[in-house]
């Protein structure tokens, strides 16, 4: 089980494409070997409100959080870290050239006794 959600700051709507953030997260994450794909969940969360550092209105930021289930070794939950932050910079590369832009992630990973989840994605996945 890995869940991706990426907080950005509003003005970056009108900066970059987010669905193709969104793809190149998820993708990112299923690359490492790490997640199965059947656990993988992305999405985006749009900050209305926000300051970063002195205030500049065109300052934007992308905070990626990662939560996890339990079981994976720290060496390779820092991997995979790794990877995904390299594609993220990869993807917002001539926006981080042109403009301030502040970038970062986090690994959560949660207990199992505090959370349940069920699901059927395998039927239903495109088996190749």
């Amino acid at each position: 089980m890995a869940h991706a959600i990426v907080e950005y700051s509003a003005n970056l709507e009108e900066k970059i494409d987010l669905k193709g953030l969104v793809d190149e997260v998820h993708d990112a994450c299923i690359k490492t070997g790490v997640f199965p794909l059947s656990g993988m969940r992305t999405r985006a969360a749009r900050r209305e409100t926000y300051k970063i550092a002195d205030g500049n209105l065109d300052a934007c930021f992308v905070h990626l959080q990662l939560k996890l289930g339990p079981g994976r070794e720290e060496a390779i939950k820092k991997k995979a870290m790794e990877e995904i932050f390299e594609s993220l910079t990869l993807y917002v590369k001539s926006l981080y050239d042109t403009s301030p832009v502040a970038l970062s992630i986090e690994i959560f990973e949660l207990p199992p006794v505090l959370r349940i989840n069920k699901h059927n994605l395998n039927n239903y996945i495109a088996k190749s």
